[in-house]
């Protein structure tokens, strides 16, 4: 899942961005309004977190035109002020959901999934494919009952293609909701994460459940022999 932090203080902004990064979310940040509009308009987000103080453009204006271009990323907003008619504002503009600061890190979290689990998303907290299971909240991949070593980036990989198990996904839809903006689409990297996964999810013998589809992507799936 791919989330756009807008922050302008530096420190928490790192704080919150690694914090989500350790639970394998793909993390790009923006220090204004304008930057985060940019951002919005040419990135697929799944969520954005946004400070409504911010420089240049407040957070009620970003939301506001982030809803009016017809962006439907899930809207977290963060601020200081807690009155009835800030958090009023905040959702008349096409927020979500307010977050009042300071915060608890693990609130802001479980925030996150709430909103992905909301009007029509339905994200599992497992997810089951043949043998293999994953517990999206434990961030945990089991494979027959045996718990897989994987890297945060590798499971956020693997999650999404279970996310999408029996449909085939392309090298830019993986970098857009698995990676951030750092991503070089000239490198190798997915097919290193792909080989990596199909390593110990083969283990001991076993199908290792993600194929290649020449031209198109990677799917992961059953084999049809297998079910």
């Amino acid at each position: 899942m791919r989330v756009l932090l807008v922050e302008d203080d530096d420190r928490l902004a790192e704080v919150i961005a690694a914090g989500l990064r350790e639970r394998a979310f793909a993390v790009d940040t923006a220090r204004d309004g304008d930057t985060a509009i940019y951002l919005a308009a040419i990135n697929p987000y799944d969520v954005i977190v946004l400070d409504i103080s911010l420089p240049k453009r407040d957070g009620l204006s970003v939301c506001r035109e982030v809803r009016r271009r017809g962006n439907a990323a899930r809207i977290i907003l963060l601020t200081a002020r807690d009155t009835v008619d800030d958090r009023v504002r905040g959702l008349d503009v096409g927020a979500d959901d307010y977050l009042t600061k300071p915060f608890a890190f693990s609130e802001l979290v479980a925030r996150i999934h709430a909103l992905l689990r909301r009007h029509g998303d339905v994200r599992a907290d497992v997810i089951n494919v043949g043998d293999l299971e994953l517990d999206t909240r434990g961030q945990r991949a089991r494979r027959a009952g045996v718990l897989l070593a994987l890297t945060t980036k590798e499971y956020a990989l693997l999650e999404f293609l279970a996310r999408n198990a029996g449909r085939v996904v392309g090298r830019a839809e993986i970098s857009d909701h698995v990676w951030d903006d750092n991503y070089d689409p000239a490198s190798n990297l997915i097919e290193s994460y792909i080989n990596r996964l199909r390593s110990k999810l083969g283990a001991n013998g076993r199908d290792a459940l993600i194929y290649t589809r020449r031209g198109a992507g990677y799917v992961l799936e059953v084999p049809t022999d297998a079910t």
